[in-house]
């Protein structure tokens, strides 16, 4: 061959190369979804969000990310099945939600990165070492600090002044349930309240947890963020409403299905956030450096149909400090 010849055939071949590069597929990442609540509405809500955040980082279905998703509805057994299914599956990476399903999965798998969302303290819990350093597999978002129970009684309080005994709606087998229950308790006594615990867990319990306080003069309803009211949370509207229980819950979507009042995180914005951790450990970070973020902004949401009906007028302070009213 001579030289000229050499030199050409040198030249195409070197300018084919990025053609070729640039032909590759990318690689297909594999990150599991379980999510503690049922395929519903509210579901597929917070479902959305993730992918839409995920999306926003350059995560498309079908081309370089593949979603595998499980709904537990809140039942123990399913989160214990659809955990061992999605670490059977091998993921990049796994996004959960609710103490319940995380402990499902850690039983499952210490080395597999998973990021949480709406998990109330996940020290206690045992998922993570701190806050700030997790230390293994485990990070995330976490729903609140345990002092926002104070602030849904001194709501309660404001919005019906004469309250004197208030109903706790808690799910007692969870560790974050007892922070936040007794965040109200420190704080009842200065406002003249009596408390109750009522468990969450199942129809049966609300419906005489909740018809029991109805019997009482002076009552309210303070709603704790756990997976049973969630699934619960058209019961638990409908009862209230039925026995002129005023309330206050944990989440705007509470207030928006006819709930008088919440006070709490922007539910689907944690699903949003928790893209950029489920991104950053795709790109090579490992959990055990990624600090556990807490919540910088709380809403307040009134509705004021429910309050109508219950009879109640909001004062004029409070719908100032709404961030939303539905009327």
């Amino acid at each position: 061959m001579r030289r000229r010849e050499f030199i050409t055939l040198l030249g195409g071949t070197a300018a084919a190369w990025p053609l070729a590069a640039r032909a590759q597929p990318e690689r297909m990442r594999q990150i599991g979804v379980l999510i503690g609540v049922a395929d519903d509405a509210e579901g597929q809500a917070r479902l959305a969000a993730f992918r839409k955040g995920m999306q926003d980082l350059g995560w498309a279905e079908g081309r370089n990310a593949r979603f595998d998703v499980r709904f537990t509805g809140g039942a123990a057994d399913r989160a214990q099945t659809y955990a061992a299914e999605l670490v059977a599956l091998a993921p990049d990476a796994i996004l959960a939600n609710t103490a319940a399903v995380v402990s499902a999965l850690q039983q499952q798998t210490k080395t597999i990165p998973i990021v949480f969302v709406q998990v109330l303290d996940p020290v206690s819990s045992g998922f993570v070492e701190s806050l700030a350093r997790p230390g293994g597999n485990i990070t995330g978002f976490s729903g609140y600090d345990f002092g926002l129970g104070a602030k849904w009684l001194e709501i309660l309080k404001d919005i019906v002044p004469g309250v004197t005994r208030v109903g706790v709606l808690r799910d007692p087998t969870l560790p974050g349930g007892s922070g936040a229950l007794g965040a109200i308790q420190a704080i009842a006594p200065s406002l003249k309240v009596e408390l109750t615990a009522l468990d969450v867990r199942d129809a049966a319990s609300i419906e005489r947890g909740l018809a029991a306080l109805a019997r009482e003069p002076n009552r309210g309803v303070i709603v704790l963020a756990n997976p049973g009211a969630v699934v619960h949370l058209d019961l638990i509207i409908a009862l209230v409403a039925r026995r002129r229980l005023p309330a206050v819950y944990p989440y705007r979507f509470f207030a928006t299905r006819g709930g008088l009042i919440s006070y709490g995180t922007d539910n689907l914005a944690e699903w949003r956030q928790a893209a950029s951790y489920v991104d950053r450990l795709l790109k090579g970070e490992k959990p055990a450096d990624l600090p556990v973020q807490q919540p910088t902004k709380y809403e307040l949401v009134i509705n004021l149909k429910t309050a109508r009906a219950l009879g109640l007028d909001v004062p004029a302070m409070l719908l100032a400090r709404a961030d939303e009213v539905i009327e």
